[in-house]
């Protein structure tokens, strides 16, 4: 069958980009949100988030009639799939998802169902989500009927923030746990436009589906303190992290990607993903020892940085002025759910400096940090430069530039973005990550 509506239930990250992709594979959507504030800022062309085409996408869309954004939960009757794209936190003190929105949202959605619909899964959930959510609706509305009323399925989502946009149109693989040959039918439909890329559409169990997403996000993120701490070692052998990274990436069975050393993951699924996997193992009883071990260093990486820092000022940086370049954990994003640069920034004002931020979306949350409004004012009269964020705009910095606007000519490139020769050729103090002294 061909779907001739959807709901997605969150107008946030996942919500909004994958309404605003469906609508543009010509399919009609509303999106559901309970915020009044952001419903109203999305009808008034304002987009609540930074996310690169997302903006045009939409207004495209909703200029088309394809894509319409509201708050009445009675846009559900009627649909072929609504999709639940609303948050999952850590839960305080043990480390689960919290999925109280989840359900909150399934109830909700029970109460407004008319005709059969597929009930699909796009927040990332725990291994058993989509059957709990399954028995959930029928409970809360007893005359629906699992597998003929309504069909629940696992459809997680694998967007990166900064082409979130192209990773929906343009995806590696698209996963979905479905158990009723309906539920596969409508989302092979919905996923249909992909097919003429040669996408691999992967059907599995629902269970598969909840976990293949918090398995690549935990890997991914074990990559990342892997080469972290690979880095930490070519400091102390002589050894460059740059060509080690190379050495490895050559070999076809690990490959290139995510062997950049930097100062820590963060964003709002690696630290949270890895964290709820961990959890889920111990319930299990199927302790997951690799992944409890990258999120230990991990955490243990931001302090590291920061006295990375203090050290590359020459062991304190009491009443210096160091400038931050990024807050946001990555570039193309205004997301600082757990930035490193929190951590750091929060570090260096404890030591005693006076830390100026700047970053092209994202706003510092500190107290006591001050917010630059361009690369230069916070690079002028600096004791230090520090490249958190590898904003493009900030690998593009003239070397010369750099040194003529500093105080001190102290860069701490967290990073590896900038060529260390280029640097020191421009009388810059270069410090980068992973770059050890030569041994004799």
């Amino acid at each position: 069958m061909q779907p001739r509506k959807i709901v997605v239930i969150g107008a946030g990250y996942v919500g909004l980009v994958s309404g605003a992709c469906f609508a543009g594979f010509g399919i009609r959507v509303t999106c559901v949100d309970k915020d009044a504030d952001r419903v109203a800022r999305l009808n008034a062309g304002e987009m609540p988030l930074y996310e690169p085409g997302l903006k045009e996408l939409a207004a495209r869309n909703m200029a088309a009639g394809r894509l319409s954004v509201g708050t009445d939960m009675s846009a559900v009757a009627g649909a072929d799939a609504v999709f639940v794209a609303v948050g999952t936190p850590s839960r305080r003190g043990d480390g689960h998802a919290d999925l109280q929105y989840v359900f909150g949202a399934a109830r909700e959605i029970a109460a407004a169902l008319e005709g059969r619909a597929v009930i699909v899964l796009k927040s990332t959930v725990p291994v058993g989500t989509a059957s709990a959510v399954e028995r959930a609706i029928a409970e809360a509305r007893p005359g629906l009927r699992p597998g003929v009323d309504f069909d629940v399925a696992s459809n997680p989502e694998f967007l990166r923030e900064g082409s979130a946009v192209e990773d929906f149109m343009r995806p590696d693989r698209v996963v979905i746990g479905a158990e009723s040959e309906h539920a596969r039918s409508v989302l092979r439909a919905l996923y249909r436009p992909l097919y003429d890329y040669d996408t691999p559409i992967l059907f599995t169990g629902r269970e598969t589906a909840e976990l293949a997403k918090y398995a690549a996000n935990a890997f991914l993120a074990t990559r990342v303190a892997f080469i972290n701490e690979m880095a930490d070692l070519c400091e102390e052998t002589g050894a460059d992290i740059r060509d080690v990274a190379r050495g490895m990436g050559l070999d076809a069975r690990i490959g290139s990607r995510f062997l950049n050393p930097g100062p820590g993951f963060g964003g709002s699924c690696f630290p949270k993903d890895a964290r709820a996997l961990g959890r889920i193992g111990r319930d299990a009883r199927a302790p997951q020892t690799i992944v409890e071990a990258a999120l230990a260093a991990n955490d243990a990486r931001k302090a590291r940085m920061a006295g990375k820092i203090v050290m590359a000022c020459g062991g304190s940086v009491a009443g210096a002025t160091v400038a931050v370049l990024g807050y946001a954990f990555k570039p193309d994003t205004d997301d600082t759910r757990e930035t490193p640069a929190r951590e750091i920034v929060a570090a260096l004002l404890g030591a005693g400096a006076r830390v100026r931020v700047y970053d092209p979306a994202a706003r510092c949350d500190l107290k006591g940090a001050e917010t630059a409004e361009t690369v230069e004012t916070a690079l002028t009269g600096a004791d230090a430069m520090v490249a958190v964020t590898e904003w493009s705009r900030f690998r593009g910095l003239d070397p010369a530039r750099i040194a003529q606007l500093l105080r001190r000519p102290v860069v701490v490139d967290l990073r590896n973005i900038y060529r260390p020769e280029a640097m020191r050729a421009a009388g810059l103090r270069y410090v980068g990550i992973g770059e050890g002294a030569p041994r004799r």
